[in-house]
């Protein structure tokens, strides 16, 4: 009989999406899919310690050398790596340092590491069209991450060809990151991987959602715009990041208590 596996640690690296934009607690910070998974495996393992160094707007390179040594430092159970979309969604974008980087990071994780977590992230190119353009970057990067996962026997996270993703419930207002659905239902793909049982099916679609009419989309769209893109493309003209000297939310190994296990 095929054994449960038991994690005693565990250290998320990456970007906004595991940072946990935009999965808001009350308190205004973020929780996201990470601190989900977690909960969960603490809940089966006493004393159980996590670190999130993830923070978003963060490129491989930066994730590279500001993460991955303290991350494999830890020497954790398991250890997620999540990166690269930044970079090939941006204009410019050499393809092949990204992904000599992306294997670079996750060589080092899967050499200090129990376990490496790696994902095929949800395809962008369904919810907007307009992207399309950049799917043979994308496709280089998944091709990377199917390549090393296999060379490190890495878990890999199947988020990019399943349809549930496509629903815009899954995604918060500014359409770039995970709304807290998205993110309660990623946990699950995560345990999945790892072999744990998932509390349910995070492929199910939603309910139908009400129909939307046509003028109230079109000023959701301008308000999208005014709000989200117009800030994002400033800050890809003049070089900053929303991450910009901002720390990781959780950067100790540490066990997790009260709250932050629940």
């Amino acid at each position: 009989m095929q054994t449960t596996p038991q994690f005693t640690s565990f250290v998320a690296v990456g970007d906004s999406f595991t940072e946990g934009m935009s999965d808001e607690l009350p308190d205004g910070s973020y929780r996201g899919w990470a601190d989900l998974v977690a909960a969960r495996l603490a809940a089966r393992a006493p004393g159980f310690r996590y670190a999130n160094l993830a923070v978003r707007g963060k490129l491989i390179g930066q994730i590279a050398d500001e993460q991955v040594e303290p991350a494999a430092a830890f020497g954790a159970d398991l250890v997620s790596l999540m990166g690269g979309l930044n970079d090939v969604m941006r204009p410019r974008c050499d393809v092949d340092a990204v992904c000599a980087r992306f294997e670079e990071s996750a060589a080092k994780l899967a050499a200090s590491s129990g376990r490496l977590v790696l994902f095929r992230s949800a395809d962008p190119t369904r919810r907007s069209p307009r992207t399309a353009r950049l799917m043979p970057r994308i496709q280089r990067l998944l091709d990377v991450i199917d390549r090393t996962a296999e060379r490190h026997d890495a878990v890999v996270v199947p988020l990019f060809d399943t349809d549930v993703f496509d629903d815009p419930r899954l995604w918060a207002e500014d359409r770039l990151h995970l709304s807290t659905e998205g993110h309660r239902r990623v946990a699950e793909a995560v345990l999945e991987a790892l072999g744990l049982r998932p509390e349910f099916d995070w492929r199910e679609p939603l309910p139908a959602a009400a129909a939307v009419r046509w003028t109230a989309q079109r000023r959701a769209d301008l308000r999208w715009a005014r709000v989200h893109l117009l800030p994002w493309v400033g800050r890809r003209l003049t070089g900053r990041s929303s991450g910009d000297g901002r720390p990781p939310k959780r950067p100790d190994l540490l066990p997790l208590v009260g709250e932050d296990a629940t």
